[in-house]
């Protein structure tokens, strides 16, 4: 597991997968189920495994945190980046902070707190939460003015934070006046990633930014690291083409809760168990919909499967 400080060649040196966390019948983490859908996402070239909303970390409680980064440890690749998300609320993330300063992970992302929290008060929550945790961390911004652009770039000066997630949904992702006040403030888009999965990516990826993080990638990881890669190589046309193959599935998680949503369609496409989806959420149901989530996963996870097929690459666990 990686373990020195972050640089921003591991920034861009992946997709950043945000999976589902998988659990047991009585909710406790499952570490084989876990495992599997790690190795899965291994096999398609994601190396980068960030647990936050899709894990349902907003509801996991401080006590539990310790037993979470030891599974995390557990079954990460030998290149694998783990990266555990601390909060919402910054006495929660502070007492996440402390536990954190003893382990070997090299940075956390801060969840989002949308109520009670203005900009000032988050730059300075920031500046502690680094101070105590021993490390720079991620901020993740969901909302218009979460935190000021001038903000954001002090915040990567002093050393409090080592990247930001961009995750503001616009109409046009290209027409976003905040990411391109941050853009100017920062200097550089090299630490911000674009983090609301593939179907902004490209346009993010074309205004400088270096990676997309994404929940789809649980799916088809191969596809999303293909995208990914035409980006990079130039080839946009065939960025955007591959990237039709997930918006079935992004439609329906739009439409039900991207995060219930996911955590059924791992499941549904046989690529883990992921069981029940936590405190404060409730697993989705009804025929009608379970049966739309599970034709949209597995028909998405087999063009990866057909993906795999013709581009093979080297598993790695160590």
């Amino acid at each position: 597991m990686k373990t020195t400080s972050v640089d921003v060649a591991d920034l861009a040196s992946s997709v950043l997968s945000v999976p589902p966390l998988a659990r047991a019948a009585d909710g406790t983490p499952d570490k084989t189920e876990n495992r599997k859908m790690v190795d899965w996402l291994r096999s398609g070239g994601v190396t980068t495994y960030l647990y936050g909303g899709n894990a349902n970390l907003y509801n996991f409680g401080v006590a539990e945190f310790p037993a979470l980064l030891d599974l995390l440890e557990e079954i990460a690749p030998g290149d694998g980046w783990m990266i555990p998300s601390i909060g919402a609320d910054f006495g929660k993330a502070m007492d996440q902070a402390a536990i954190l300063r003893d382990r070997a992970f090299p940075t956390a992302m801060v969840l989002p707190l949308g109520f009670p929290a203005t900009p000032e008060g988050l730059a300075s929550g920031f500046g502690k939460l680094a101070d105590t945790a021993g490390r720079p961390l991620i901020a993740y911004i969901k909302n218009d003015g979460f935190l000021d652009a001038g903000d954001v770039a002090r915040l990567f000066r002093d050393g409090a934070i080592t990247a930001l997630k961009y995750a503001v949904v616009r109409a046009e992702p290209r027409n976003d006046a905040y990411l391109a006040a941050i853009l100017d403030a920062v200097g550089s888009g090299e630490r911000i990633v674009s983090g609301i999965g593939e179907r902004p990516a490209i346009d993010h990826l074309e205004m400088g930014l270096s990676a997309f993080t994404s929940g789809s990638v649980c799916i088809a990881p191969h596809l999303s690291t293909a995208i990914l890669e035409a980006v990079r190589g130039g080839r946009l046309a065939e960025a955007r083409a591959i990237r039709e193959s997930f918006l079935p599935l992004e439609d329906l998680r739009d439409a039900h809760s991207p995060i219930r949503v996911l955590h059924e369609a791992v499941r549904l496409a046989g690529i883990c168990d992921t069981g029940p989806i936590g405190a404060f959420l409730s697993n989705l149901d009804g025929a009608e919909r379970l049966d739309a989530i599970a034709r949209a996963a597995r028909e998405l996870k087999a063009r990866a499967e057909a993906s795999a097929a013709e581009t093979p690459r080297p598993a790695a666990r160590a």
